[in-house]
């Protein structure tokens, strides 16, 4: 029998016949192993690769109604996949440590299985006894269409399946599981992609079709563990954000094969598990008193998905007593905090070189949109001057380094929701909205520059 020498990546499986000292496949050091294997050998076959008698179809006879949606109570959790599970569909869930994957997943568990439907939780990061201390704290009662499987073998999970017959498999996490016929370890990219893939084979069968939410580890630059293939595999994948020691819990659908991307769901964090936000523009801003002026606060609206959310920044300025002032910024990044800073005092004349600057949101909320520059800058004027601004009062503008306000998408629909909640002034850009746009109570204000909406709001140019 002819016997041959290879070199074999212990990290993720990948085969040379040299040695190397980096893997080119999973970029790891010195993880190459001497092997010795039959030349004659054949490797196993993966599931996916193992499909016969698959002819294709006509697109107009398809029948779409099969792929119909299990709709939960979580008003939230439905908005971001685009209107509930669809049931032949593959989840990937990821987030950091601590941020509520296994909870919200529970919770999702248990509103199935409250209407029927059965459910298999299969977990290879914690006991049955884990899981039924979670259930006991976040649940009013447990259903009995729930299964626990604590393994990590995806061969009993498989089997499982087959037994129970769920209609929804929720897998925590995939890179726990293995499948026999690979010799790889868990979590390697083979074991991770080929369990993924049986799962994709059991979701899409067209005559049991099931739902499939699987858990994906979190790395340390906040991106999904593993190879790209697996977020290509799947129909879509959720990110769940924020800190263990906040309240405030973001689900966002970086791709949806279902609904629309960019969608987000609100959640607080309690004892009691996740709890849907319903009214985010009230979790976001602090209720104070008609005319009670607090310095350092000023509203934006904020367009996430296909919802608008009024939020609230708070700045503080103080004087600094060393010679590199501080820039803080909890939900912004540090490049966009410092150029504002440096749009305002260039354009707005406010002078802030031995200024220390903190900026953060009510509710912790983070700002990607441009829309709310100008509201950032008028939350620091307002603290620098301590003067507070009217709370019935909302910024929507980019502002340009040339201190020019810019337009930003759907200012329309902005000021409508504004108008519906009763704020009475808004501010924005010169030419911003269609000409003969009218509003019912809201007063809307466009102006050019920066310092004219300073100007207007404050009665002064410069300090």
């Amino acid at each position: 029998m002819k016997k041959k020498i290879i070199f074999k990546c212990s990290n993720c499986g990948y085969e040379s016949i040299r040695w190397m000292g980096r893997c080119s496949e999973c970029n790891s050091w010195n993880s190459f192993e001497e092997m010795e294997i039959d030349s004659n050998e054949k490797k196993p076959k993966s599931k996916a690769q193992d499909k016969k008698n698959i002819t294709p179809v006509k697109l107009h006879s398809i029948d779409t109604d099969t792929s119909t949606r299990i709709v939960t109570d979580m008003g939230e959790f439905n908005r971001v996949l685009g209107g509930g599970i669809v049931k032949d569909s593959v989840t990937i869930v990821t987030a950091r440590p601590g941020a509520g994957k296994s909870t919200l997943l529970l919770e999702i568990s248990n509103d199935i299985a409250n209407k029927g439907y059965k459910v298999l939780y299969a977990t290879g990061e914690e006991s049955e006894t884990q899981i039924s201390n979670r259930a006991n704290r976040i649940l009013k009662q447990i259903p009995e269409d729930i299964w626990i499987l604590s393994d990590t073998s995806m061969d009993n999970v498989l089997e499982s399946i087959k037994n129970i017959d769920p209609d929804l498999i929720i897998i925590d996490s995939i890179q726990t599981f293995v499948l026999n016929e690979f010799d790889s370890r868990a979590g390697s990219p083979i074991q991770t992609i080929e369990c993924a893939n049986a799962l994709v084979d059991i979701a899409k069968d067209k005559n049991r079709p099931r739902a499939v939410i699987m858990v994906g580890h979190m790395t340390k630059a906040n991106e999904m563990a593993g190879l790209r293939t697996l977020e290509h595999l799947v129909d879509t994948v959720l990110y769940l954000e924020g800190e263990s020691d906040e309240e405030l819990r973001t689900l966002m659908a970086t791709k949806n094969r279902f609904g629309r991307t960019g969608e987000i769901g609100l959640f607080s964090m309690t004892e009691k598990g996740m709890v849907p936000i319903e009214n985010p523009s009230e979790y976001f801003i602090t209720k104070r008193e008609y005319g009670e002026l607090v310095p350092g606060s000023a509203l934006s609206v904020i367009k996430e998905g296909s919802r608008l959310i009024i939020v609230e920044v708070e700045s503080l300025v103080s004087h600094s007593f060393t010679p590199y002032p501080s820039r803080i910024g909890e939900c912004l990044r540090r490049d966009q905090l410092s150029t504002l800073i440096s749009i305002l005092e260039q354009r707005g004349n406010i002078s802030l070189y031995d200024k220390n600057v903190v900026i953060k949101t009510t509710g912790g909320l983070k700002l990607s949109e441009q829309s709310v520059n100008l509201a950032i800058i008028m939350s620091i004027v307002s603290s620098v001057l301590n003067k507070g601004i009217p709370n019935n009062v909302v910024f929507i503008a980019e502002v340009g380094l040339t201190g020019e306000l810019k337009k930003v998408p759907s200012m329309e629909a902005r000021i409508r929701e504004l108008d519906r909640m009763g704020f009475k002034r808004v501010y924005i850009p010169k030419d911003g909205l269609k000409k003969n746009t009218k509003f019912k109570n809201i007063q809307v204000i466009q102006l050019n520059t920066l310092q004219d909406v300073i100007h207007h709001v404050f009665k002064r140019d410069s300090i």
